[in-house]
């Protein structure tokens, strides 16, 4: 069986930025997966993410969010290629919504550039919107958008160049911790293929993570999540390119939704954050297309973008893992502190990638990190 300084089961995105880190830390490290890097899946795929800094979650994620800018920025250097576009982002919603409310207290907080706007503001500035005139608008300059399949597979292709060892083909069945002492004691992996042993474990198995994070108290729910891209009429179209046309983000009275602006021939990508179809087995997803989901996606598409008639030219379905209150969860496992966890981002974790890699990578080496992920605990439900 052979032997590992560190394990990484799944090398989806925080999985793939783990085995980075870990690797340029000089571990011995093997990312195990049933699926090679950059597939389809799960939760890490479907063109574009939205990455923005004033955080309407909750404040404190804007610390890691101020590192996870300068480790994509430092990982583009190394691939070679862009993988960050500071695009713009523009929220907008009632002014004392969660959305506008929540960026504004953000930004506040942490000192950070966004401009209100009026409505009447934003949509002269942009003239593809159509804003409700009791709505208000924040707009977030370094706000944008992360290529999500070329960040899994830039993060992957460094860490084997650095050393890491990615395997793929067979599922994981499960791990144990063998030992009784930190001194002697280490993790074995089931798998498929065989077994694994390692001094250190590590867990970012997006919707597969309950069955393996042995957590009764953490109940997480995976939803089905449906993304469309629509061509704008061609005699509209300059209007929703990049550089004519933000991100944007809808806070309405139907749910949230969010979309890019045009950066490539499939036209401006679109889809609801909010609802969701619950999902029993991440294996076997119906990734058809939803007509209600279509239908409630086309109707803000005719409320605030509406010089969007065209057609639509792709769609493609994703994962979110939710946890029971919407944060992540982050930390060394309760009962093993031999095994770091990630999991339960609930459909706003991907920008946040980087630097869970290297929070992961000081969790699995130190014992501990120097990052703010105290609210994120895994503890929190005990």
């Amino acid at each position: 069986m052979e032997h590992f300084d560190a394990i990484v089961i799944g090398t989806g995105a925080m999985g793939a930025a783990a085995l980075m880190h870990l690797a340029a830390r000089g571990a011995r490290v093997c990312g195990l997966d049933r699926f090679p890097p950059g597939h389809d899946r799960g939760s890490s795929h479907g063109q574009t993410r939205l990455i923005r800094m004033a955080y309407f979650e909750h404040p404190d994620y804007v610390p890691l969010l101020r590192r996870a800018y300068e480790l994509w920025h430092e990982l583009e250097d190394v691939a070679g290629r862009p993988l960050l576009v500071e695009s713009g982002l523009l929220m907008a919603g009632p002014p004392d919504g969660e959305v506008v409310a929540g960026a504004l207290a953000s930004a506040a907080i942490h000192d950070l550039p966004v401009e209100r706007l009026t409505v009447s503001d934003a949509m002269a500035r942009w003239p593809a919107l159509r804003l409700p005139e009791e709505w208000a608008a924040v707009h977030e300059a370094r706000g944008g958008y992360l290529f999500v399949e070329e960040c899994v597979r830039a993060h992957a292709a460094e860490a084997v160049r650095l050393g890491a060892r990615i395997e793929h083909g067979s599922a994981v069945r499960g791990w144990q911790t063998v030992g009784s002492t930190d001194q002697v004691g280490h993790v074995v992996v089931e798998t498929d293929a065989g077994r694994y042993a390692a001094d250190r474990l590590v867990v970012t198995a997006g919707a597969w993570a309950a069955d393996l994070l042995k957590l009764p108290s953490l109940p997480l729910r995976v939803l089905r999540k449906s993304l469309f891209w629509y061509r704008p009429e061609a005699t509209a179209a300059v209007d929703y390119t990049a550089g004519h046309l933000p991100c944007f983000a809808f806070d309405g009275p139907t749910g949230f939704f969010y979309g890019f602006p045009a950066i490539d021939a499939r036209g401006v990508k679109i889809a609801e954050h909010s609802g969701g179809t619950t999902v029993t087995d991440p294996l076997h997803v119906d990734r058809g297309i939803d007509l209600h989901e279509q239908a409630r996606v086309e109707a803000v598409l005719a409320d605030h973008l509406p010089g969007m008639r065209g057609v639509l030219t792709d769609h493609a379905a994703c994962l979110y893992t939710m946890s029971p209150d919407g944060h992540f969860v982050v930390g060394l496992h309760p009962q093993h502190d031999k095994v770091a966890i990630a999991a339960g981002f609930s459909g706003h974790g991907f920008k946040f990638a980087s630097v869970m890699g290297e929070i992961l990578a000081d969790l699995t080496l130190d014992g501990k990190t120097s990052h703010p992920i105290g609210f994120l605990s895994p503890n929190r439900w005990l």
